[in-house]
């Protein structure tokens, strides 16, 4: 078993409870309540379990990964690369937004960069 493949993937998986449980009562829900046009909600709507799908998908990807003799390195750095895309989403938007304390307002990167790295370390 690879490890640092199977703390990567068990984050992961933490961060998917998270994001539909958690973020769908402070994020999702508020947002299908709002007066948002319906075009913009629903497509909204559609990219929150877009999200969602990515998120579980993956994480049962490294977990699956983690057991295998010889991971993919090519699908590990391809998943680390996209939690560090995200990560580096959410910590550019945080930073640019006009907030106090603003690595707090948005706190997903702490979730999604330490995947990231786990991964990448998994490769060496």
């Amino acid at each position: 078993m690879n490890g640092w493949l199977f703390a990567a993937g068990t984050v992961a998986a933490a961060t998917t409870l998270i994001h539909a449980t958690a973020g769908g009562r402070t994020v999702l829900r508020p947002l299908l309540h709002s007066t948002v046009a319906a075009e913009p909600k629903h497509t909204l709507h559609v990219v929150w379990h877009m999200v969602t799908a990515d998120l579980l998908l993956s994480s049962i990807a490294l977990l699956a990964l983690a057991f295998t003799t010889t991971p993919s390195t090519a699908l590990v750095l391809f998943i680390a690369a996209h939690y560090l895309a995200y990560a580096v989403l959410f910590l550019t938007i945080t930073l640019t937004a006009d907030w106090p304390r603003p690595l707090l307002k948005l706190p997903q990167w702490l979730l999604l960069l330490p995947v990231a790295v786990l991964a990448f370390i998994s490769t060496a």
